[in-house]
């Protein structure tokens, strides 16, 4: 089953809501993981089943990372605000990396995680 982990910092969660709720029919059909914050409100707001882990303050994303390295993630969408974060949410960089390491796709932006969407549903059509 394809395995999607979702991030968003506090100023992105109403968007990655919204991006939920676009794409609810194929994220049911995914294994879902969140950061605590996020995979709360995802569950309350769209009725989706996500796996929480712990918030990205106290380690959420690290949770995440190790699962990129572990090679359970098939793609992650991190909506990050990069104007305005706050020093209590997660930094992408340690994400980044590992996912560049990995070659696990990782999307910050509405439309790249559409893309990554996108792909992960082609691939499951093959």
């Amino acid at each position: 089953m394809t395995r999607l982990a979702l991030i968003a910092h506090d100023d992105e969660k109403a968007e990655m809501i919204d991006l939920a709720e676009t794409y609810e029919s194929l994220l049911s059909t995914f294994d879902l993981v969140g950061t605590g914050t996020t995979g709360k409100r995802i569950t309350e707001e769209t009725g989706l089943s996500v796996e929480r882990k712990e918030s990205g303050p106290i380690g959420g994303d690290a949770q995440i990372a190790a699962e990129v390295a572990e090679d359970r993630l098939d793609g992650i969408i991190f909506l990050r605000d990069p104007l305005s974060a706050q020093p209590h949410e997660p930094d992408i960089t340690a994400l980044l990396r590992i996912c560049d390491v990995h070659d696990t796709p990782l999307a910050t932006t509405r439309t790249s995680a559409e893309y990554v969407l996108d792909g992960l549903a082609a691939d499951r059509e093959e």
